[in-house]
């Protein structure tokens, strides 16, 4: 049923009004997931829209693939994406994800190595450019938010999950 009042109703002799209302709190949310711009098998370069925001992408690491995030814009703080890799990095090829600006823009990352090994977190502060490189396998996932955006400067939040490790640069 939907949100809002079920029945209204008026007694005829006291003139008292009766609703009775039927909420449904449960959430309709659904994700949107792109399954084509990066998983072509072939070399891409995308530059990505808030409109995009929330989500999610999957990769085919056949080819180089350069995601570019949107335009500086104060409107971009809590723009949000994912990367999923589909098909593992093949030898000399990346993935980058690329901030807009003159190097005045910074990824944030929580950057883990994964694959069956002990975890090795480490965290990158200092670079416009966060890469999957060559052989990440596939499973791969890549999580960025933008968390600071004056409209000369932005910071995104980054979390990875790889092997080998994601770079920021």
């Amino acid at each position: 049923s939907e949100n809002g009042f079920k029945s209204i109703t008026k007694n005829s002799t006291t003139g008292a009004i009766t609703t009775e209302a039927v909420y449904d709190t449960r959430p309709n949310f659904r994700v949107t997931v792109d399954n084509s711009t990066f998983n072509t098998g072939a070399a891409v370069t995308d530059t990505l829209t808030r409109a995009e925001s929330g989500t999610i992408f999957t990769i085919d690491g056949t080819d180089d693939i350069v995601i570019n995030m949107p335009a500086l814009s104060t409107a971009n703080v809590g723009t949000t994406y994912e990367f999923y890799l589909t098909t593992a990095m093949a030898s000399g090829k990346t993935t980058t994800l690329v901030l807009p600006g003159s190097g005045v823009s910074n990824f944030f990352g929580m950057l883990q190595l994964v694959g069956g090994t002990a975890a090795n977190p480490a965290t990158g502060i200092s670079g416009d450019t966060l890469t999957l490189i060559a052989t990440t396998v596939k499973n791969a996932r890549v999580k960025v938010t933008c968390i600071v955006d004056d409209g000369t400067n932005s910071t995104w939040k980054a979390e990875t999950l790889s092997t080998p490790i994601a770079t920021i640069s």
